[in-house]
């Protein structure tokens, strides 16, 4: 009988290529003071960034420097593509999925421009937070050298 309303655990797994970074490292104080959320920080290799969990993309910002996927069980995962990206106004940045769609773990959300971010000056660090984190607890962060796929959170 215990343990029938437990609620389950999700992974969340790493929607780029990349070296993980703790949060508090991410050079901007909304991220690394967790104003927003709870997560983990990947320094991206490539600039393929995909969904994280399976869900609905419930946010695609007008630039595509940032998108939000809301799992089923309410978890709402942000991907925000570098730092003060948004001001690039979407250049270098092409959403292949709009707000509304279904994904899987490991979809292609975004293709970006890794080198165009870093030329205008920007950095690519990429905040991947947990929001509502009244309602959740990360239970384990990885960290590391991590491929697209690999599980970087759980969260129950």
């Amino acid at each position: 009988m215990f343990g029938l309303f437990k609620r389950k655990s999700i992974d969340i797994v790493a929607p780029v290529a990349g070296e993980i970074v703790m949060l508090s490292s991410v050079n901007d104080e909304v991220f690394s003071q967790k104003m927003v959320g709870d997560g983990i920080a990947i320094v991206p290799t490539d600039g393929l960034f995909c969904s994280p969990i399976d869900g609905e993309v419930s946010r695609l910002f007008p630039t595509k420097h940032a998108y939000v996927v809301k799992h089923n069980s309410g978890v709402e995962v942000m991907v925000h593509i570098g730092l003060n990206t948004v001001s690039l106004d979407g250049d270098g940045f092409t959403a292949v999925v709009s707000e509304g769609d279904s994904v899987k773990a490991g979809d292609l959300i975004v293709k970006t421009d890794l080198e165009k971010i870093i030329t205008s000056g920007r950095e690519t660090i990429t905040p991947v937070i947990i929001s509502e984190m009244a309602n959740y607890k990360i239970v384990e962060k990885k960290s590391g050298v991590v491929t697209k796929d690999d599980p970087v959170l759980e969260v129950k």
